[in-house]
């Protein structure tokens, strides 16, 4: 309990200390959480692509054919509900879990790109999509022990393997 002085009329005013938490403080990952983490990564991730891909192919269409105006709006109602999916994670860190959500919508955009579309990810995708989870894995469950960080390539060792698979074998 904090006391202080009330300058406008000399009193004393008592100012509890809130018991509140910080839940992230206490927070620590099992096996159950990030598997409940990882599947509404996913499930998020398809509401926001195919939520997406419905509305455009509503207004842009696709191969040539514009679809019927309802796809639009049941894309967005999947694009709201996607904004309550991340709600359900296991910790309250809303940075951290954006953030770390952004490296699965990378690799389910060129997964349903692929299945909706036809639009084959390249070698170029693949790898980008690799080191999205690897960053994903890095910001969700890297936290707890930094030993993790010793294992991350440098970018100058990115680098090379980027060459290395450019290179005319």
């Amino acid at each position: 309990m904090v006391d202080e002085k009330d300058n406008a009329g000399g009193g004393i005013i008592s100012i509890e200390e809130s018991s509140f938490e910080n839940s992230n403080d206490a927070f620590s990952w099992t096996a159950v959480t990030v598997l409940q983490s990882l599947a509404l990564f996913c499930v998020a991730g398809v509401a926001e692509v195919v939520g997406g891909w419905l509305v455009w192919v509503a207004i842009r269409g696709t191969n040539g054919k514009i679809k019927p105006w309802w796809f639009a709006l049941l894309g967005s109602l999947m694009l709201v509900a996607y904004g309550f999916i991340p709600l359900l994670q296991p910790t309250d860190n809303f940075g951290r879990i954006y953030a770390a959500y952004g490296g699965f919508f990378i690799v389910l955009s060129f997964l349903f790109g692929w299945a909706l579309d036809g639009d084959r990810p390249d070698m170029g995708d693949v790898v980008g999509g690799l080191i999205s989870l690897v960053g994903v894995c890095l910001i969700c469950f890297g936290r707890d022990d930094p030993t993790v960080y010793e294992t991350v390539p440098t970018l100058f060792e990115m680098e090379v393997c980027i060459m290395m698979m450019r290179w005319p074998w």
